[in-house]
Parts: structure tokens; C-alpha cells; sequence
């Protein structure tokens, strides 16, 4: 697992709703903090809670001029439809071939839901050199993070 003090693993996936515009952590780095918050899956219900949740929460993150981005394995189309469901105002990333989930070491199973290799629910908060400052992952990819602790972490990058 990657944790507080090591650099993020650099990646390159899709962005959602497109099946050619490529998201580069790299670009998004130097701009103030990046939270990356990783998820099991689109339209289950505690992946819903936490990216509305996110969503909620997005003028604290925005304010500490964070970039905020949820990574699952969803196609970019799954992830434009659950974007556009629920108002998400911030980036969704596609990481079908599982790259980056595996990088990040979150790779799960969730076989009750219908999830092969998806990703585990965390959340990581980068600073401009791409360190990471926080980390967070869910014993029970059905547990959220604490909000205002992940607020505080953002503040403090």
C-alpha cells in the first residue's frame, strides 16, 4: 500500500465520458493539493455516498485549492452516466486495465456486488511534489473516510 511520506505512483488513465482524453497525474501536480479518492464501484450505494459525499464537501477542498478526482475501474462511459446522475462537479478517472489500482496496491474483489478487480475504497491527499500527506483505506470497502478529517488533511498539504 502506498502510504503518508512516499511519492504516488504516477499514472495515465481516461477521463470519463471519453474514450480518448487522458488524464496524467503529473499535469495535475504543482497546483496545489490533489486528493484521489479511489472507489469500489459506480452506481453501488456506498460508492454513491462517498462521491455525493465528495461532492458535499467540495467547496472545502476547492477553497484549499485542491483538485479532486475519484479513480475506479468503471468504463469512462459508466462513470459520465454516474457523473451526470449525481451532479459531480469534480473529475471522475477510468481505470479499466487496473493499472493504477494496482500500483496503488487496492486491487479487491467484491464478489456479493458483482466487482473483479476493482478497486478498494481510499483516499490519498498529494502535495505539489506528489508526496502523499494523507492516506486513508477502508478496512471494509463498504466503510467512508472521515470527511472532515480528510478536509483538515487537505488544509494542511
Amino acid at each position: 500500500m502506498v502510504s503518508t511520506g512516499d511519492s504516488a505512483p504516477t499514472f495515465t488513465a481516461t477521463y470519463k465520458g471519453s474514450d480518448h482524453e487522458t488524464f496524467d497525474l503529473e499535469n495535475h501536480l504543482g497546483d496545489g493539493p490533489v486528493v484521489l479518492a479511489f472507489f469500489p464501484g459506480a452506481f453501488t450505494p456506498p460508492c454513491t455516498n462517498e462521491m455525493v459525499a465528495l461532492q458535499d464537501n467540495l467547496n472545502r477542498f476547492t477553497d484549499a485549492d485542491a483538485t479532486v478526482f475519484g479513480i475506479s475501474a468503471d468504463s469512462p462511459f459508466s462513470q459520465g452516466a454516474f457523473a451526470s446522475e449525481y451532479d459531480l462537479e469534480f473529475d471522475l478517472v477510468s481505470d479499466m486495465n487496473g493499472d493504477t489500482i494496482e500500483a496503488f496496491d487496492l486491487l479487491i474483489d467484491i464478489p456479493d456486488l458483482g466487482l473483479y478487480e476493482a478497486a478498494n475504497r481510499a483516499v490519498y491527499v498529494l502535495d505539489d511534489e506528489g508526496t502523499v500527506t494523507y492516506e486513508w483505506e477502508a478496512d471494509d470497502p463498504t466503510n467512508e473516510p472521515d470527511y472532515d478529517e480528510l478536509s483538515e488533511a487537505v488544509q494542511n498539504a
